[in-house]
Order: structure tokens, then sequence, then C-alpha cells
């Protein structure tokens, strides 16, 4: 009597298992990779929009004048509460003032992008 083992192809059980636990360890870092990714866009716009804000902030005070300005408001964008404060230097010429815009989330004790320009003391008052 002549009994043959024959040999099916495939993959043995152990040999499934690695390779599940592989694919499994390289997913956690697929996946960590992609939230930081994420993260990283995430705070992209943030300094984008906070850009903007300053930028805006900045083109108010040349509109309206230096001096008529608070020196700290809340402005609505991107349906988002920004923090925006104001601190003006004297400059050489009297006409101008230093101006520095910071802005941050509304709320938050940090900012989130500082802004530095010069304003004519004299503009605003003219309309």
């Amino acid at each position: 009597m002549r009994h043959s083992l024959r040999i099916r192809p495939g993959y043995s059980l152990m040999e499934a298992l690695v390779a599940l636990f592989i694919l499994a360890i390289a997913t956690v870092g697929l996946t960590r990779a992609t939230q930081t990714h994420v993260d990283g866009v995430r705070g992209l716009e943030q300094r984008v929009v906070a850009q903007w804000v300053a930028e805006n902030r900045l083109v108010e005070l040349n509109l309206e004048g230096a001096a008529t300005s608070p020196d700290m408001a809340t402005v609505r964008m991107m349906a988002r509460d920004w923090d925006v404060r104001v601190a003006r230097r004297a400059t050489d010429d009297p006409d101008l003032v230093a101006v520095d815009v910071a802005v941050g989330p509304a709320g938050a004790t940090q900012e989130t992008v500082r802004l530095s320009g010069f304003v004519d003391r004299l503009s605003g008052l003219a309309s």
C-alpha cells in the first residue's frame, strides 16, 4: 500500500497570522501618519485665517486711523471667533504710527499671528 502525502498549495495558518500581524502594524503607522498630516493642515488653516484677520485689521486701521480704533476686539471669520490685539508705538516720523496686530483664537492666551505695519496718524480724519 502506497501512501502519498499530497501537498496543497497555499498558506499555512501561521503564515497567514504573520501576514495579518504585519498588515496591522502597517495600518497603525499609516493611521498615525494620516492623523499627523490632518493636524498639520488644520494648523496651517488656522494660521492662514489668522493672517487674513490681521491683514484686515491693519487695513481697517489705515482707513479709520490708528488713534480712533480700540486696542482689543473680537472678530468673526470663517465660522470662528478671533481675538485681535493692537499695540501702537511712536516712530521718528510724527505722522506715522507703528502698529503691531496680534491675532489668536478667541479665549486663547497665545497669539497665532503677529503682523507689524505703519499707519498714517491722519488717516481716517480727512473723511
